[in-house]
Parts: C-alpha cells; structure tokens; sequence
C-alpha cells in the first residue's frame, strides 16, 4: 500500500502530523508493506528566500489578529507539538520559500532517502532556526543527510524537478486539497489535517481493507488541524 502525504516543509502542522501518522504506522500490523511517499505543497509560493521584519506582526496581519493573539495561536501550536515529543521554537523560525526544499525532496527520493530529508528539513526550521529557504542550508543538509553532493548542488543551480513539484500541486488541487497535510491511501482514501493518531490508525485499516473506496475529504474526526496560507498557525479555538 502507498501513502502519498502533501506537505510543506514550514507546516507546523505537517511535522504534527507526521509524528502521528508515524505512531499509527508502527502498530499498523501491515506496516512494512506500507510505502510513504512525501507530495510537494508550497502554502506561499511567492515567499522570499527568506521573509524579513517582524515574525509576529506578520501573522497577525496575516489572521487579522493582535500580535498578543498572534503569540497566543503560536503558543497553542507549540503545546501541540509538545504532546507529539516536538521541541517547537517558533521564535528562531525564518519564514522563506520551500521550493528549493520540495525539489531536494525529489531528488532524495530517488536516493531513498527522501524520509530522512522530510524529517531532517522539518527540524531544521521548526527547531534550530535555519534559514529553509537558502541553498547553502540546504546544500548543507542534504549533503549531511546522506545525498550526494554534486547532485544537491546541480539542483539548486537549475530548474530540475521543478515540474514534478507543480505535478504535486496539480494533483493536490484535482483532489480538491485546500491546506496541508493531506494524506491519500493508495488513493482510495483521504485524510485531510493532522488528525489524531487514532484516525490515522483507522485510516490504514479501512485503506488496506477497503482499496475500492473513493476519495473522502473529510475523513477523520474533524478535528484536525491543516495550514492552507503562509501564516500556517493554529485558527483561534481550534486543537491539534
């Protein structure tokens, strides 16, 4: 079985996600039959390298919020992080473009090490504070996790897989994706946000069971958090 997930690399709710999805999948008792294929999805593809000024004036213009409520809806976000063993430091995060990144995440999947970079991208920017939209970060993480290093430095210097990042978004959009992460099971079932772990472990079941069953958008508890602008914060009285 394949599970395709579209998600972007400064997602808060995409590392959320990943860490729970993870959980189902190490008690899914099919698990090594299982594939994980990461989906490109840029929540701001017109972003800078990297997005200057103030980092909470920015997401409560962005949400029409106070900046107190804008460090309030950060807050919650790093809480649910917390619960999922993540050190969120949302303070050192720098905004900036993913494209780069979705294109390294192409080439590491070829390597199969695409996992690995996933992760390794994620914890640079929500916890060490690097600057994800800069090729010599990321020429320096994927070089560190395993890629080969001409290869990393011939995709920042070119156009290569760009096209397979828009592919990604295309077949987001014909699945009528809005926000991020959405998961597809063998696509036949959706799941869309970063639902409880609980979900997702219903999700593979009905997914490895059921692979006759349309696409459902609204799978899961409706609980589920899923980004779908720039911004990417928890909306006010929602949970992880």
């Amino acid at each position: 079985m394949r599970v395709e997930i579209w998600s972007d690399v400064v997602c808060p709710w995409c590392y959320i996600g990943k860490r729970r999805f993870e959980a189902a999948l190490a008690a899914f008792p099919h698990r090594n039959e299982v594939e994980v294929v990461w989906r490109s999805f840029e929540l701001d593809p017109g972003a800078p390298r990297e997005r200057p000024g103030d980092r909470l004036g920015y997401l409560a213009a962005k949400y029409g919020t106070t900046r107190a409520e804008a460090e309030t809806m950060e807050a919650r976000v790093t809480a649910a992080a917390a619960g999922e063993g993540l050190d969120f430091r949302l303070d050192s995060a720098r905004g900036a473009n993913s494209l780069d990144a979705h294109r390294l995440l192409h080439l590491a999947a070829e390597h199969g090490l695409q996992d690995a970079l996933k992760e390794r991208f994620l914890s640079a920017y929500f916890t060490e504070g690097e600057p994800i939209g800069d090729p010599a970060a990321l020429e320096r993480l994927a070089v560190d996790t395993g890629l080969p290093a001409a290869e990393v430095t011939d995709v920042l210097s070119s156009d290569r897989y760009r096209e397979a990042v828009r592919a990604d978004e295309r077949q987001a959009q014909r699945f009528g994706a809005t926000g991020v992460p959405f998961f597809v099971f063998d696509r036949t079932y959706g799941v869309s946000g970063a639902q409880a772990t609980e979900v997702f472990a219903a999700a593979l079941d009905r997914a490895w069971s059921e692979s006759e069953a349309s696409i459902d958008l609204g799978a899961g508890s409706g609980e589920g958090v899923a980004c779908d602008d720039g911004a990417c914060a928890v909306p006010h009285g929602a949970e992880g």
